[in-house]
């Protein structure tokens, strides 16, 4: 009787702990404002694709910087200090665009958001392992990566809303996507902040030569490759859909901008039907499956020409690609459990692959048009297949 309630009140206690945890998965998904925001400043600003896409790949840019260096921090100060501090950089970068939307200032608002979300999804993944045991991790993160998933597809809408809607108390336009996410941010703090996480101590401090030597570990490195491939697959999706759409159909951006949400809509139910899929089905079947559907959608986003079917292949690639940052991201972790926070800080430092992807799908598709862009992005869903073949069964 005693043990029973002693489980139950463990089992109600982290349920408390992971609803302000899974609040922060929902302000990791600010960062996937960039590419409908990229969009309209292209578009306010008259700017090239190459020009366009240099904001998605700055935010990314600081994940290369970042990361390791907070890992580090991690073992200094805690995961869960970790996170408050990256909340309130991303924060202040919803708040910069408020005052404008000049060039200068939203180089400035997306390099704060990059460099709040390396601090942040290199903390806040470690952080959920405190809380859940290594056989449910994968399963959890990838409900993690639904929750980010919302944010990721209410983003378009709400900018949408704005571009549409007269808000005369604020006069923001699109920029009021930045100002509901600011106040969500704000929400995250107050709610983290208040919430006791019991963190495991790191067995040593370790320095920037110790993280970045764990690359000369050959299942590590190709994880963070994998890693690479996902982001830049994922920025370059939620970027460059609603241009093929206006490239190939000629609709204007606020109505081509649903392509996002399309993608948005498919990684979410991914998201939350992986969360359960994955407690029953390996990861490596499970990540097989989802790759060769983000392949048969490159295939349809190369041919299609009509609205339906350029949906049709973004809704293979948001699904397929819905689940595979958690699998990469869970089997790093469990093949080097003394290593949590280093092997964090590299993978997300894998996700530097939102800068090389839309930086070469840019001039690919100035040079060819959009075609070029998903030919990129089909050179890292090859990748990730055979990425798939090098990962082993467990028990």
């Amino acid at each position: 009787m005693e043990t029973s309630k002693t489980i139950s009140t463990g089992k109600r206690s982290t349920i408390m702990q992971l609803v302000p945890v899974m609040l922060c998965f929902f302000a990791m998904g600010f960062v996937d404002l960039v590419g409908t925001a990229s969009n309209y400043v292209q578009k306010d600003l008259g700017l090239t694709n190459a020009q366009a896409n240099l904001f998605p790949s700055l935010v990314f840019f600081w994940f290369l910087i970042f990361s390791v260096p907070t890992g580090m921090m991690m073992n200094r100060i805690g995961r869960k200090r970790t996170v408050l501090v990256s909340l309130v950089i991303t924060a202040l970068s919803l708040i910069v665009p408020m005052f404008g939307d000049s060039y200068i200032i939203m180089l400035a608002s997306f390099s704060l958001l990059g460099i709040g979300n390396a601090l942040m999804q290199t903390s806040l993944n470690p952080l959920v392992s405190n809380l859940i045991s290594s056989d449910k991790l994968a399963s959890t993160l990838t409900f993690g990566q639904f929750v980010k998933a919302i944010a990721s597809f209410l983003a378009p809408i709400i900018a949408a809303w704005g571009a549409t809607t007269a808000i005369p108390t604020f006069g923001l336009g699109w920029r009021a996507l930045f100002l509901i996410y600011a106040t969500v941010s704000l929400l995250s703090i107050a709610m983290l902040a208040a919430t006791p996480i019991e963190e495991e101590r790191p067995d040593k401090a370790s320095g920037i030569k110790e993280c970045v030597k764990l690359l000369g570990k050959p299942f590590i490195l190709l994880c963070f490759v994998g890693i690479m491939c996902h982001v830049g697959i994922d920025v370059g999706t939620n970027t460059t859909a609603p241009k093929i759409i206006t490239e190939r159909l000629s609709l204007p951006i606020e109505e081509a901008g649903f392509a996002t949400s399309i993608y948005f809509i498919f990684r979410t139910a991914g998201c939350f039907l992986g969360a359960f899929i994955l407690r029953k089905m390996s990861a490596k079947l499970f990540l097989g499956i989802s790759v060769v559907m983000m392949l048969a959608g490159m295939v349809i986003l190369f041919a299609a020409d009509t609205l339906s079917a350029i949906y049709m292949g973004i809704a293979f690639v948001g699904f397929g690609n819905s689940n595979v940052f958690s699998v990469i991201f869970s089997e790093a972790l469990v093949s080097a459990p003394n290593e949590k926070n280093e092997v964090s800080g590299l993978m997300i430092m894998g996700l530097f692959g939102g800068t090389i992807f839309p930086l070469a799908m840019g001039y690919a598709s100035d040079a060819v048009g959009q075609w070029g862009a998903v030919a990129v992005m089909t050179v890292g869903v090859a990748y990730l297949l055979y990425y798939t073949f090098t990962i082993k069964k467990r028990a």
